[in-house]
Parts: structure tokens; sequence; C-alpha cells
């Protein structure tokens, strides 16, 4: 019985080996999904990938998988369903795009193609990527491989879910907020939000157009680097993505950390957080310490207002980017309806869900003539003042290192009667986004209920392959990337 590795860079080994062909491969990979779906919910779709997965996966082996074969030749990916796929359904989790067919790529999945690369589905993810817990889904609530009556986090769960439970060996997320790094910290995964500008946003169905990123989430800080080093580039059809040809990110992976010098703010380890997660960072910093890195006590005094100054830009823009979902052009229209008004009124209250709707409210009251000053305006000016702590860091750390999350993961249905409780879950997140910065998050232990705990890694604008240094040090020291849930 062949036996097929979890990792892409165990998969790229296999098939250049001959161990298995990459039919046989994205065979498997369908067995997988079907065997654990039941029980992990990550897939709004697919069953009808399978065909041209399987077509894809005949011209990977016809290529080959010699020296010059493409970099993810026959690699089997699962995609967040908020970043569109041409002929293939994208839905954003939402009834108002249930049966939207793209006519183009992403610029992400050109990249993927062009690598070589098999798309065996669309991942559940909180409506137009609006949550943190993937419960806002029009569709289903994903599940946490771990502890299946808990959340996966979101607003990339169903990436995060199918990569933790060895569906697929990666997935594509986004994160505007932290949607790829607080799923992958619940789910015991890597996951990268990297530099704004470093992957396009081409095809990506916009929530926060200032904040959002793609990002890849894998098991390992290897295949982690690997697969930004395929997705990220300038795109002309992005204008805010950077002309930067250094994107070699594993090449500073095996390198030493010693004399590196991290930063451990005191506002990250508040009564907010967790004990246990405290615990486990600072096990951590004693970890770089002991491989001879510099580990000091700083501050970043205005993160504390990142929350707030969060949901009202991130708000503002969505409530701009979803005018667009009118049940005019595209997208669901309502049935009973009489003029003009009621197509508009009727679609976008039937179409939308409660989340969604209560953020294009905010957003649309935080831009209105009596408000902008006091909201919009004060919030753009915190981003600048947030931006400016991590700058003043930097100066004299090389990256900042802190949990993910103020707590490991929670039950399902847990903290949905009370919004405010689920935005102040991103208190370590968010910050992020506002200053445009990457940041990766990485295994750092579990509770003792056996929940994973995520630790970030962040560092200044372009520093990617310095955080995968710092991470796969991290990861060689310990063996939290050899368990896996039992489901």
């Amino acid at each position: 019985m062949t036996t097929y590795p979890t990792t892409i860079t165990g998969l790229k080994a296999g098939l250049k080996a001959g161990d298995f062909t990459a039919v046989e491969l994205i065979q498997h990979t369908y067995q997988a999904i079907e065997a654990k779906e039941d029980q992990v919910q990550s897939f709004i779709n697919y069953q009808n990938h399978k065909e041209a997965a399987l077509e894809a996966a005949k011209a990977a082996d016809e290529r080959g998988y010699g020296e010059d074969s493409p970099i993810l030749n026959g690699i089997p990916l699962a995609i967040k369903d908020n970043i569109v796929t041409q002929g293939f359904a994208t839905t954003a989790a939402s009834k108002m795009l249930e049966d939207f067919i793209p006519t183009y790529d992403a610029h992400v999945i050109t990249k993927l193609k062009e690598a070589g690369a098999i798309i065996v589905g669309k991942v559940n993810l909180d409506e137009f990527a609006m949550g943190g817990s993937t419960e806002n889904s029009y569709f289903k609530t994903s599940r946490n491989p771990w502890d299946l009556e808990r959340v996966p986090g979101g607003s990339s769960g169903g990436s995060a879910s199918a990569v933790a439970a060895r569906q697929v060996p990666a997935s594509l997320g986004s994160d505007t907020g932290g949607s790829v790094r607080q799923p992958a910290a619940y789910t015991g995964i890597v996951g990268m939000k990297p530099s704004y500008g470093r992957v396009s946003r081409y095809g990506l169905i916009a929530f926060a157009s200032s904040l959002d990123q793609i990002g890849p989430m894998t098991l390992t800080v290897e295949d982690n680097a690997l697969l930004l080093q395929v997705i990220a580039g300038l795109d002309a059809h992005d204008s805010t993505t950077l002309d930067d040809d250094n994107l070699d990110f594993s090449a500073k992976i095996g390198q030493s950390i010693k004399g590196l010098k991290i930063a451990y703010p005191k506002e990250y380890l508040s009564d907010a957080i967790q004990p246990e997660v405290r615990q486990a960072m600072d096990k951590a910093a004693d970890y770089f310490k002991s491989q001879g890195a510099i580990v000091e006590e700083v501050s970043l005094p205005h993160s504390q207002y990142g929350i707030n100054a969060y949901y009202i830009i991130s708000s503002a823009e969505a409530s701009s980017n979803l005018q667009r979902f009118d049940g005019i052009r595209y997208g669901y229209r309502a049935e009973d309806v009489h003029n003009l008004e009621d197509i508009y009124v009727k679609s976008r209250s039937q179409g939308f869900g409660a989340e969604v709707k209560r953020r294009i409210m905010l957003g649309t009251f935080s831009l209105s003539a009596g408000a902008y000053d006091a909201f919009y305006g004060k919030a753009a000016k915190v981003r600048t003042l947030i931006r400016q702590d991590f700058e003043r860091v930097f100066e004299e750390y090389d990256l900042i290192m802190g949990p993910v999350t103020t707590s490991t993961a929670y039950k399902i249905g847990e903290r949905q009667s009370d919004p405010l409780e689920m935005y102040v879950a991103d208190l370590l997140t968010v910050p992020i986004n506002l200053a445009g910065i990457p940041s990766l998050a990485i295994p750092a232990g579990f509770d003792e209920g056996g929940l994973p705990i995520g630790m970030a890694l962040t560092g200044p604008n372009l520093s990617e392959a310095l955080l995968y240094q710092v991470a796969y040090a991290f990861e060689q020291g310990h063996d939290y990337l050899d368990l896996e849930p039992k489901l």
C-alpha cells in the first residue's frame, strides 16, 4: 500500500522518485477529503473540480518531474472560496453569490497553474471573509479537527481545517485582520500574512482593499515559503503590487538565528491573554535565547486602539466594495420585486447575512457627512500611529514575537450572540494589517485541553525571508508538527 506524505516537500520528493503518480495522488487526495469531510466540513465544493483535477494530474505526469519541471507540478491545493476560479463557482460563502461562475482566474490561480499545482476544491469561510469563526458562512460551519465542537477560526476556517485534517497539504486563505493567522493558530498549522502588495489581490473578492492580502497555509515553514514564492510578485492588474524580484523566501531557512534581536511587546501579554498562551510564549522566548538570539521587552502603546480603528476602516471599505452586489449585474436577485428600489433593497436584504449587513451599516455610518471626521478620519490617524509604533521597534529589533490569539479555539456558538466579543478576539492580529507588514503564525504548543497555541513572528516590510528563517529554527527544535488530530 502506497504511503503518501502530508507535506508539499514530501509529495514533491515522492513524485520525483516515482513512488506514485500525480493521478494516483489526486485520487488519494479526494479519498482523504471524502473520508473526513462529514466531520470537519472544510469544503464548499470539491466534487465539481474532480474531473478537471484528474486531467491536470495527467498533464503533470506527462511533463514529468525532472529539474526543469514546474515547481509545484502535480501538487494538490485547496482555495478559499473568495478567490475566483474560471469556470468554477466562487461563492464567498454567501447566498448573494451562490450561483456565480467567474469568467477569469485570479492572478494567484494563474500563478499556481503555471507552477503545475492542481486545485481540488474551494473551501469554506465566513461570508465575504467577515468573521473569525467560519460560523457566518451561508453554507455550513467548519469544524476544528482537534475538537469538532470548536471553531477552526476565520475567516479562512475551511482553509485551515482542510490542511490540519490532512485533507490537502496546503491551501490559500486571505487575511484582512488576522484571517490567515488566527485559524492557523487555532488548528496548529503555519499561516503567512505577507507584506501588503507582496501578493496580487486581482481576483480576490474585496472586503477591505487597503488591508486584504492572500496568504499560504501549510503544515511546515518550508512549504509555506515555497507556496508564497509561487504566488508573490508584480501584477499589472493590481497597482498596489510591489516590483520586487527577490522572491526566494527560503533563502535564509536553516541559517543560525544567533545575534538576532527579537522584541517581546508587553501589550501582547496582558491579563486578556489566556495563561497557557502566555506560558507558551515565555517558553518560546527562552528557546530563542538558547539559540543565541536576544529577546527584550518593548512597548507598542497604540496597539490597544487597533480594534477600534480596524473595524471602522474595514467596515467603511466593505460598505464601498459591496455596493456592486445590487441584484442587477450578477449575483442573487430577489423575486418579489416591483421597481428598481425593490430590487436593491430586497436583493441585498435577502442575499447578505447578518454580519455582512452589520458591517455595511457600520461602514456607511462611519463615512456619512456627520460622522466622517469623528470616526473614519480619527481611525485613519490612529492607523498611522500604530504603523509608527512598529517602525520605532524595528529601528532597534529584527522582528517581534508574541501570541497570535488571546486564547485557544472556543466552542461553536459560544460567542455568536455577542459581536463585540468576537471583534475583541482580533486584538493581536489587526494592528499588523493596519501597518501593512508581514506576520507568520506557527505552532507553539498546546493547552491543557490539547488545543493548539499559535505564535506570531512579525517583521518590517518585505522581511518574509527573515520570518521563515526564525520560524524554521523554532520548528526544528520542537515536534508540534509531528502530532496530528485524531479523526
